[in-house]
């Protein structure tokens, strides 16, 4: 009777299943990377003498953004918007906040008749306080900032 040995050990790693785990990773952040989007992409006009505004990066401040081809979408949400919408929109956000104040965050390019029409909607919808979102320049570099009220 022959004596049985056992098979020589391999010396090679399986990476299979390491590479699975990888794409199923890659796959979810390819999904949910762009749902952690706050804002819409806008350009926002250039100021060397802003006024800070740290109340407008909070969660649930509440922003009215007029993107490049005149869209506007309102915060929180993110929500697309008429603009003969948001006076309804807007008084029910406000409702119950000590403060009144809405931040704009429009394009640079955008048509000043669609932010005038943004502003005069708000101010039906009993805004008590504008304030437009851009960003500063100094020294040749873009930091956001308020631009004030």
């Amino acid at each position: 009777m022959q004596k049985k040995t056992a098979p020589p050990p391999v010396a090679d790693i399986n990476v299979t299943p390491m590479v699975d785990v990888m794409l199923v990773v890659l796959i979810i952040f390819m999904v949910i990377t762009p749902m952690l989007s706050k804002s819409v992409p806008v350009d926002k006009a250039l100021t060397r003498n802003p006024i800070n505004m740290p109340d407008a990066d909070k969660e649930d401040a509440i922003i009215v953004a007029i993107t490049r081809d005149g869209q506007v979408y309102l915060s929180p949400g993110l929500n697309k918007v008429d603009p003969a919408e948001l006076p309804g929109k807007v008084k029910e956000l406000l409702t119950g906040r000590p403060s009144k104040l809405v931040y704009i965050n429009a394009d640079a390019r955008s048509k000043y008749e669609k932010v005038e029409e943004v502003v005069d909607n708000l101010r039906a919808g009993s805004v008590d306080e504008v304030a437009l979102l851009t960003e500063q320049v100094t020294d040749g570099r873009k930091i956001p900032v308020g631009g004030g009220k």
